[in-house]
């Protein structure tokens, strides 16, 4: 191979450029039948590497702009709608249908794979993300990208590390300490990658404990590459690259070029290499890992589109995960909904056109049969054009009709109280669709919900006592209005079948089965940080924040503070009932869990038994173990195993760069719940230090 060819397998080129009056404009080095995509990269046809063709995928495959004309895509609900399914055969199915309709139009890299944990409940990528744990994370993105490289497509996992806060991103050191992060967000990196091998992983904007991680020889060398036996490639994100020594400090692959402010692994690396500065040998190995990822995924089986996938089948698997993704909150004997109800008042949430599908950045698809209303929320940086409020049918107003063909429908915007509140009164149940945008590079200040759509709530609630609310957010939110309401539903961002999956769960058609991957906060005051440090200072204003909770985020944070949540991690209510019996712990090195659950009511359901460490003999602390999801008849009983991974058991050492497991009792806990825990056992473990 030529250095000219390496140079640019190293490299990856935007298809439209940014101009400075933020239009945008195709670089003409990108070839005219190269289709408006995130990035390509020129391939080595001689030797029949394929050029790489990649295209966003977050939750779905992305159209940027809409510059593919009348190219739409199955809408998939939220990550998070993903994550609270708990259901691994699910994600390997999205999985598998990102991997066909990437390659029914020639792309052959998805940048999906995000798998930073929720830090904090205000961060706008949330959506994006699956949760806050990192057993729950990496199992789940794991089947993902299985999915699609079955599919002889190549995925990812991003972003590596701590891309948890968009303000001042290109600008904010995240600290913290190291032991911490192999605990925390490098676990959920090590197993996902143990369990899927993905072709390539992308580094994130932020520095971590002062260094750019795309250029972190710690963070990339040392913990990824040598800790992780990682043996793909490394990219960077789109402008977060400095300098052509990233290439010494773990990048292998400059991303969109164009966006930084030298394409430093062009001519600058170039000029490093002819005098010394950078070796030959570290070429050499950025080539083969890329050439690694290429041949591993098989990708160089193919070329150009493939075929036309199977829209109507792929829109199936896209309701599943809505329905099972869908979390009921709360419940007080008012759903489901009697199919006698005479009058249904429906207020707010655009509930006539549709369901919030997705947040604005690059992860925004443009789904089958268009947008119900697509409008730009505007903002004060460059960036401000992600913002958008999308919706997208059908609206869970024409499929409740469907579900109650005998019922009156009352309908209001919501726009003003008093209004929607002399509606409700006029029905025998009030349904509001309230609804809070998420979007790349924009946090919020807090949880609430905005556009007086609390105020909204609370007036309905107190006109009409049976006020269901139907959530659709990115992120948790608060809720003064909580002990008004006997009934709230968390549907997520849920794409293309949103209105139909919630019309069903309302209806009793489907029994809710979701669980929360990430903890409901009651306010910001709960958080690690109250304040978000750099909040409301101009773009790229140097920012640091030290995350001191370290591994203890989330239903972790609040086991350590002995705070109380809104609503628990793995929390999520059902139509049938379910008991548990019988904790058996076996094991010595490697520790097992056995345990009964039963579906003790008449409804059939789907049960998602969860299993902690409560404590261990080197500090009370709080793990997700393991989890499973049943699918149980009335009455029926199934017999629960579980294997625990030790490192969920034990520490990192830093000074031994091995984990650790400490002598003594270890006490664990099954159940339905963080805060709801049932069976309780101990074990006694010996003394071992493992992996690296």
């Amino acid at each position: 191979m030529t250095d000219e060819e390496r140079f640019g397998l190293i490299q990856s080129l935007m298809v439209m450029v940014l101009k400075p009056d933020f239009s945008s404009e195709r670089d003409l080095r990108v070839p005219a039948d190269v289709p408006q995509i995130a990035g390509w990269v020129k391939g080595v046809p001689r030797l029949g590497v394929p050029d790489l063709m990649l295209t966003d995928a977050g939750l779905g495959i992305a159209n940027p702009g809409s510059g593919r004309k009348g190219d739409q895509a199955t809408a998939f609900p939220s990550a998070q709608a993903l994550a609270a399914t708990f259901n691994p055969q699910l994600a390997y199915d999205t999985g598998a249908i990102l991997g066909k309709e990437a390659k029914s139009r020639g792309f052959n890299v998805v940048l999906g794979g995000g798998i930073n944990l929720a830090r904090d409940p205000r961060h706008g990528r949330n959506f994006e993300y699956l949760s806050e744990d990192p057993w729950l994370s990496a199992v789940l993105i794991a089947e993902t990208v299985k999915g699609t490289q079955d599919q002889k497509v190549m995925g990812i996992l991003k972003h590596v590390s701590l891309n948890s806060q968009e303000i001042n991103k290109w600008a904010l050191n995240a600290k913290i300490d190291p032991a911490a992060h192999r605990e925390s967000e490098l676990l959920g990196f090590e197993i996902a990658i143990e369990r899927s091998h993905p072709g390539a992983l992308m580094c994130a904007y932020n520095k971590v404990n002062g260094e750019y991680a795309c250029g972190n020889d710690i963070l990339l060398n040392e913990q990824v590459k040598k800790a992780m036996n990682y043996k793909g490639f490394i990219m960077s994100d789109w402008k977060a690259v400095y300098h052509w020594d990233y290439a010494l400090k773990g990048l292998d692959q400059h991303s969109g070029i164009q966006l930084d402010e030298k394409e430093w692994f062009g001519k600058p690396l170039q000029q490093a290499l002819e005098n010394g500065q950078f070796p030959r040998d570290r070429l050499s190995d950025m080539v083969r890992r890329i050439l690694y990822a290429v041949y591993s995924t098989e990708i160089d089986t193919w070329r150009g589109p493939q075929a036309k996938p199977d829209l109507a089948k792929h829109l199936q698997s896209a309701l599943e995960v809505a329905r099972e993704g869908t979390v009921l909150l709360k419940n007080n004997k008012i759903l489901p909904i009697p199919a006698e109800t005479k009058r249904i008042a429906i207020i707010g949430g655009f509930s006539h056109l549709g369901m919030l599908s997705g947040g604005g950045g690059s992860s925004l698809v443009d789904p089958v049969g268009g947008f119900a209303l697509n409008v730009p929320l505007g903002g004060n940086n460059m960036f401000a054009s992600l913002r958008r409020l999308a919706i997208t049918g059908p609206s869970p107003l024409s499929e409740l009709k469907k579900q109650f063909p005998n019922t009156e429908f009352l309908t209001d915007a919501g726009e003003n109280p008093a209004e929607a509140a002399a509606i409700a009164k006029q029905a025998d149940l009030a349904i509001i669709f309230a609804y809070k945008t998420e979007a790349e590079n924009h946090d919020h200040a807090d949880l609430s919900l905005p556009w007086g759509q609390d105020q909204l709530i609370q007036a309905v609630a107190s006109a009409n006592p049976k006020t269901v609310v139907v959530l659709q957010t990115g992120n948790p939110v608060s809720m003064p209005w909580i002990e008004k309401t006997p009934a709230i539903i968390e549907s997520w961002y849920s794409g293309n079948a949103g209105g139909t999956a919630i019309a069903e769960i309302l209806a009793g058609k489907v029994n809710p089965s979701g669980r929360l991957p990430m903890t409901f906060y009651a306010d910001v005051q709960q958080t690690p940080h109250p304040e978000l440090p750099g909040f409301g200072t101009p773009i790229d204003t140097p920012t640091t924040i030290d995350y001191h909770e370290g591994a203890e985020i989330g239903y972790r944070w609040f086991a350590k503070t002995k705070q109380k949540p809104l609503f628990a991690f793995g929390h999520g209510l059902s139509y049938s009932q379910f008991s548990y019996s019988g904790l058996k712990l076996k094991g010595k090195d490697n520790v097992s869990a056995e345990f009964t659950v039963t579906n003790t009511s008449n409804v059939a359901g789907a049960e998602v038994p969860q299993l902690y460490l409560i404590n261990a003999p080197d500090g009370e602390r709080m793990r997700l173990l393991a989890f499973e999801r049943l699918n149980l008849k009335p009455n029926e009983s199934r017999k629960v195993k579980m294997t625990i991974d030790p490192r969920l058991l034990g520490r990192f050492d830093q000074t031994q760069k091995k984990w650790h497991l400490a002598a003594g009792q270890y006490s664990i806990a099954a159940g339905k719940a963080s805060d709801n825990l049932l069976l309780k056992g101990q074990i006694q473990l010996n003394e071992k230090y493992f992996g690296q």
